[in-house]
Order: C-alpha cells, then sequence, then structure tokens
C-alpha cells in the first residue's frame, strides 16, 4: 500500500511542481544531480528548440486552390452562377480555363497515371487496394485480377509546392481587391 501512495505523491509533486521533492526522491532511493536543476533542463530546450510553423494538412490544398485562382480564377469561375450564359459562351471561358489550370497544376504537381495503359483496353490491377484501383460495373464478391480499363486514374508522383510565407494566412485563398481612383 505503500507504493500506492508514494506513486500518488511522485504524480502530484511532478504535475504542480515539475520535479520530485527531496523526500519523494528519498523514498525512492534517488538523488538529485548535482548543478541540474528540472527548470534550467526545461529553459535550455526551450532554447534550443527551433520554433517550426504550425502546419496543418490543409494549408497545402488550400494552397493549390490559391494558386489555381491566382493563375486562372478557377474560384471566380466556379463560384459563377452560369445560368444567364449561353453554351457557347460557358465553352468559350472553359477552353481558357482549362489552360490555364492544367500549367498551374504541371507548374507544381508532376502526375502520373495509376495504371499506364490504354483506356478500353484488357489491364492487368496492379493491387486489389480500393485505394489505388476501383472497380466497377458487375464486380463479384472476390474482385478479379483486370479488366476492361474506364480510367487510368492519377498519381502525384512529386509535388513541389513553394513555401507559404510566415505568417500568412491559408484560408485566404485570394485577397478582396479595391480599386483607389
Amino acid at each position: 500500500m505503500n507504493r500506492v501512495f508514494l506513486a500518488f505523491r511522485c504524480f502530484f509533486n511532478i504535475l504542480f511542481h515539475g520535479q520530485l521533492s527531496e523526500a519523494a526522491l528519498g523514498a525512492l532511493g534517488l538523488s538529485r544531480r548535482s548543478g541540474v536543476t528540472v527548470t534550467s533542463a526545461k529553459a535550455t530546450a526551450a532554447a534550443t528548440a527551433p520554433l517550426t510553423p504550425s502546419v496543418k494538412t490543409s494549408d497545402g490544398a488550400l494552397q493549390i486552390l490559391s494558386i489555381m485562382q491566382r493563375d486562372s480564377r478557377l474560384l471566380d469561375f466556379l463560384m459563377e452562377d452560369l445560368t444567364s450564359y449561353s453554351d457557347d459562351q460557358i465553352g468559350a471561358a472553359v477552353r481558357e480555363l482549362h489552360d490555364q489550370c492544367r500549367d498551374s497544376v504541371s507548374r507544381y504537381i508532376t502526375l502520373q497515371p495509376v495504371i499506364d495503359g490504354v483506356e478500353g483496353t484488357f489491364a492487368q490491377a496492379p493491387s486489389k487496394d480500393p485505394g489505388i484501383v476501383k472497380f466497377v460495373g458487375n464486380v463479384p464478391a472476390t474482385p478479379p485480377g483486370g479488366g476492361t480499363l474506364r480510367h487510368k486514374g492519377w498519381r502525384a508522383a512529386k509535388v513541389d509546392l513553394p513555401a507559404l510565407p510566415p505568417k500568412q494566412d491559408a484560408t485566404i485563398l485570394a485577397p478582396a481587391e479595391i480599386e483607389i481612383e
């Protein structure tokens, strides 16, 4: 039972004081090292630890959206109500948008097909993992080793996004623009 009380005493010493008391050290049969205190170790660790910016997984996705907006106004196009435009007007806008978006993606991301084959022909499945190959159509309980290739799929072979400037809010995909006359 003494060990339980000792464990609680050690726990609360560390919780409230950041170190074990002399009595707890003595009960454990330990002694404090000379010249080293917990606070100096904490200060040293804090001083030597490099400041790392908090990077979230979503930052890269938001950054590529920001690049697509900057280079091709993709978000403006997607958020536009197209019901008042004719199909010819939309088609003309999409042709230019397509070229600009493709250039933006290829500048920062190297894409490769998941299966390098001709669509419409038989292809062997490299894996049965649904994250790599999606079987469609009349799929049996145990997926087969291959079938007719309907889509090659895409894999990001290399992503080379520029570093975000420090203190930039990644959620701002395009700043508002105010013209001064």
